[in-house]
């Protein structure tokens, strides 16, 4: 399998650290959708990532299919969506509300992209907002499993990016069980095997969608 599309985006990071945990071999193909947009939209023809092309050539676009597909292929036991019940509930709240965080930082990495001049407080600060809200959301039911799931997966690699984008959201001791959590999964092989780009420091932009 191959799969497109850079870490320093957290939803290709969360499929790479998810195909790590389930033990299944790909490439990654750290293509731009900015600068290699020409070669990115000859998998995905709105040149969105992650992309992930299975070995009999067939294409997965969006991170939630992907994941989909990968837990249906891991099977009951070891796929990292629960199947049914309360896990499964729980564990899907989570996963849509640490997405929808990445969005909104996602949205602010976009305004920051236009002339400055033409960029709006407001917007942005009505985006910091509901970051704000789904992190609260997230610390106080906060409820790590013994091992991880796709909400500590995502929940995590949302952290790290807005860490980079917005860090003062995520000061130190804001969100401490957030913050454990996420400490514990960033030292786990199938992160480290998935690392944020060195040194980076401009706001992330490869990213799979634009929050409305």
């Amino acid at each position: 399998m191959k799969l497109i599309g850079r870490y320093d985006s957290p939803f290709v990071r969360r499929v790479g650290i998810s195909l790590h945990l389930l033990g299944m071999p790909f490439e990654q193909l750290p293509l731009s959708v900015f600068s290699e947009a020409a070669e990115v939209r000859k998998f995905s023809p709105l040149g969105r990532v992650p992309v992930l092309v299975l070995a009999d050539g067939e294409v997965l676009v969006d991170s939630a299919a992907i994941l989909d597909h990968l837990d249906e292929v891991a099977g009951p036991e070891r796929r990292l969506m629960p199947t049914a019940g309360a896990a499964r509930l729980r564990v899907l709240r989570t996963v849509v509300t640490a997405t929808g965080a990445a969005d909104k930082a996602i949205a602010i990495s976009y305004e920051r992209r236009r002339p400055a001049g033409q960029q709006s407080a407001d917007w942005m600060e009505r985006c910091r907002v509901q970051i704000e809200a789904a992190l609260g959301d997230l610390e106080a039911g906060w409820s790590t499993s013994k091992t991880p799931t796709q909400a500590e997966v995502t929940t995590a690699t949302m952290l790290a990016y807005v860490r980079r984008v917005e860090p003062e959201i995520v000061a130190a001791g804001r969100y401490p069980r957030l913050e454990r959590m996420a400490a514990d999964c960033e030292g786990l092989p199938a992160f480290r095997a998935c690392p944020l780009p060195a040194g980076a420091s401009a706001p992330i932009i490869d990213v799979e969608k634009r929050a409305c």
